[in-house]
């Protein structure tokens, strides 16, 4: 009688590697698929509006105007809010392309010196495609 230590023919075992391939490939796939939406770090309530209308997303310059008065520049803050400091980090952000288009996101309870403030600045350096960012507003009879 011969008595081994070795496997059994009627043992089976489950290879796990090739479900961690298919698994790995899967998230890969879906990572690299993704499109990822760059929110802004601040959270702003817009103001609505009734019109709405669509802009592209090209290299477009975001100046966001917090409910406080602190202006950011591609979610940069400009620490000193004068007109100056805001300027010259304005054309630090965007270098020497005035035609780049410029989206300035105030919140509603922002104080409407610090938004005239941006828009004075833009317009001295010399930018002329401004766009507001609004929410839309609600229908009326809807609430």
């Amino acid at each position: 009688m011969r008595i081994t230590a070795g496997r059994r023919e009627d043992d089976f075992e489950i290879n796990v590697i090739p479900l961690i391939d298919v698994m790995l490939t899967l998230l890969m796939f879906f990572v690299m698929t993704t499109t990822f939406v760059q929110h802004s770090s601040m959270k702003v309530t817009l103001p609505e509006a009734s019109a709405t209308e669509q802009t592209r997303e090209e290299r477009n310059l975001v100046i966001l105007v917090d409910v406080d008065g602190r202006y950011y520049i591609d979610n940069n803050e400009v620490l000193n809010p004068g007109i100056e400091t805001l300027k010259e980090a304005i054309l630090r952000v965007a270098g020497d392309d005035r035609t780049r288009p410029v989206i300035l996101r105030a919140d509603a309870k922002s104080q409407h010196q610090a938004v005239i403030t941006a828009m004075d600045a833009l317009g001295q350096l010399g930018f002329d495609r401004l766009s507001l960012a609004t929410t839309p507003s609600k229908a009326e009879g809807s609430e």
